[in-house]
């Protein structure tokens, strides 16, 4: 744990992480009517989050100079990304039941990021690497926000052909309507895709000696599948439960592509990053 360092950025790590893991879980243990009167709380983990990630990302405190990165704060970045989206959306639209979600995920990876902070990387391979990490997690946060698009899309539908929950309600209880969840996702997806194909561009274009690694692989597999379901959209018209599972599918993949990769290498190999 960085605890074992009292530097004054290492306090300033725990206070902010600890900052945000309790403005979190106040979030998420209120009610509706509650979250209403504290609506302040969410915002509030999202600003102390966002100090967190730049404590621990620019790796002040540590021992050796430059960036420091690693699953943990890849996953907890992601997070943010996506709460970031949430408290724009929700100004402009209805979205009951995402608020306690959010910030439970998002305490869970601050408290992860915390734990597992990465390790130091002294020198780029090249001077467009941190652009080549920008475009990947920002992609991160687009196929994030997509997935959870995709499961109150998911949700709607299953709603609708509940009819005892249609006969109370009347509508689905997300509040949004199908075809606005389902352009959303879309939108988020291709968004995503493009942003991706830059990163992969990017990284094969600065990259002397390309090597077809897990990290690699797994990452041309979830763009391959994202621009399949693209395409399938297009083409064939998909939707619904197909069209949601491919996206599952990808997302899971790109996930396994960095986070999981290095969650190995970090945690249960205890090798140091190669990139």
């Amino acid at each position: 744990m960085i605890l074992s360092s009292a530097s004054p950025a290492t306090l300033a790590l725990a206070a902010s992480s600890l900052a945000a893991m309790l403005a979190y879980a106040l979030s998420a243990w209120t009610d509706e009517a509650s979250g209403r009167r504290l609506r302040w709380a969410l915002p509030l983990g999202w600003a102390a989050h966002a100090l967190a990630l730049l404590l621990d990302i620019a790796g002040l405190g540590s021992p050796l100079a430059g960036a420091r990165f690693g699953f943990a704060p890849a996953l907890s970045m992601t997070c943010w990304l996506v709460l970031s989206v949430y408290l724009v959306e929700s100004r402009f639209l209805p979205l009951p039941g995402v608020r306690r979600v959010l910030a439970v995920l998002a305490a869970l990876a601050c408290a992860l990021a915390w734990g597992f902070p990465g390790e130091s990387r002294p020198l780029a391979a090249s001077p467009w690497a941190p652009l080549h990490w920008v475009l990947g997690l920002a992609s991160y946060g687009l196929f994030g926000v997509a997935v959870l698009h995709a499961a109150m899309w998911n949700r709607a539908e299953r709603q609708l052909r509940d009819k005892k929950v249609a006969a109370v309600s009347g509508a689905a209880t997300t509040g949004m309507p199908l075809l606005r969840l389902e352009r959303l996702t879309f939108q988020f997806v291709a968004a995503g895709v493009t942003v991706l194909s830059l990163a992969i561009l990017l990284g094969w274009w600065f990259t002397p000696h390309w090597r077809w690694d897990h990290k690699t692989l797994l990452s041309v597999l979830g763009w391959l599948v994202l621009t399949g379901l693209l395409t399938g959209r297009q083409v064939l018209g998909w939707r619904g439960r197909r069209a949601t599972r491919w996206l599952y599918f990808g997302a899971a993949l790109l996930l396994l592509a960095y986070a999981g990769s290095r969650f190995v290498l970090e945690v249960l190999l205890q090798r140091p990053l190669a990139g």
